[in-house]
């Protein structure tokens, strides 16, 4: 989970590089670093690999592990250690030395001297798997051996000619039996059936799934919005405001704060002693994202409301209901492709930048009369 946040974080410092140079990336103690909308690793020597992006493409060996998400993924280089991959489309033909985790809608796999774990609408494994292999999804195409055992939920199943396992074949049925099973696949006596409520592994992410986690989201948002709202209904007001007055000020500041949140993380990491304190600036730079978002995604909706003819808010009942239209309306621009995760983007900086400067204003900023 770590590995995974300093790949978003790399994303949002690379923002404002983004809109000149495409994109953004730095080394560290041989590990590689990369962010944009298309990026792409081909140089030799890395040993872990982050990258996220619109589309992400590695050609190169790694010697370590690679952590790559994005919305088009391609694993085309060996990996020496472990890979972890989300995205919408990943494709696998590099061979995988450890083990490969990957979930998605559309995945494609290749060989794996470890385990695979798998979870998409539709999974087609191409390689063979040294390990075990647990795989979900609506539908599966299997065409490789397996050494090890095989976790299977799935409401389709095609065998290639040259699947065979090894190891005990586990399928998850809405009615046991319904997927056949050819002998030279797995002999009966090592097929076992259960129920698909049983299935306890990952959970391939369908469109009922996709809903339900952006409406979560949403809800998610909208409610820390309204309780800040109600809480400190003043100092969010001031925010709102310094926000929509000067929302490129506030993006520029919003940058700075987080480029050096994460540029201490990387100083203190040159260090044996400051090494501890990498881990919390780290998460200090999450954490200050997502409350960038929030206040960003109110601010956002008290303007849309205001567009509109309505009042400034002034009541609990009013700030909520501007916490969710915000929450909705970013939601639902953050699925466009790539333009939606600039916006995102754009929100998050933003309001980073309307917090901190709301903090520093007493040392470094006149006081302004923003009262709600």
């Amino acid at each position: 989970m770590t590995r995974y946040l300093l790949i978003l974080i790399s994303a949002l410092l690379a923002g404002p590089v983004l809109a000149e140079e495409g994109t953004a990336f730095f080394n560290l103690g041989g590990d590689v670093f990369r962010a944009g909308q298309a990026v792409s690793h081909e140089d030799a020597g890395a040993d872990d690999l982050f990258m996220a992006g619109e589309k992400v493409t590695t050609r190169a060996d790694v010697s370590g592990s690679a952590h790559l998400a994005g919305r088009e993924v391609t694993l085309e280089g060996a990996v020496g250690g472990d890979a972890y991959l989300a995205g919408d489309n990943i494709h696998v033909t590099g061979s995988v030395a450890g083990d490969l985790t990957m979930i998605g809608r559309d995945l494609t796999a290749g060989d794996v001297s470890g385990d695979l774990r798998a979870a998409g609408q539709t999974v087609n494994l191409t390689g063979n798997i040294g390990g075990y292999a647990m795989i979900a999804g609506e539908h599966v195409t299997v065409n490789a051996s397996v050494a090890g055992d095989v976790s299977l939920a799935a409401e389709t199943v095609d065998w290639g000619e040259d699947t065979v396992i090894a190891g005990r074949l586990i399928l998850y049925e809405e009615e046991p039996g319904e997927i056949d099973v050819p002998v030279s696949v797995a002999s009966a006596d090592r097929v076992e059936r259960r129920e698909i409520d049983d299935w306890d592994g990952p959970q391939a992410p369908g469109w009922g799934r996709a809903i339900l986690w952006f409406i979560t989201g949403v809800i998610v948002v909208a409610a820390l919005a309204a309780l800040i709202a109600a809480l400190v209904p003043g100092r969010l007001a001031e925010m709102r405001k310094q926000l929509l007055a000067r929302p490129f000020r506030t993006l520029w500041l919003g940058f700075l704060a987080q480029s050096t949140v994460i540029g201490a993380a990387v100083l203190f990491a040159m260090t044996i002693i400051g090494l501890l304190l990498s881990p919390a600036m780290v998460m200090l730079a999450l954490i200050g994202g997502f409350a960038g978002y929030v206040v960003s995604a109110y601010s956002f909706g008290v303007g849309l409301l205001l567009a509109f003819g309505t009042k400034e808010p002034d009541s609990i009942g009013d700030r909520a209901l501007a916490a969710a239209v915000g929450a909705l309306a970013a939601g639902v621009i953050g699925l466009i492709p790539f333009l939606g995760w600039l916006f995102v983007l754009a929100l998050v900086l933003a309001g980073v930048g309307a917090i901190t400067e709301r903090v520093i204003r007493p040392v470094f900023f006149a006081a302004g009369d923003l009262k709600e």
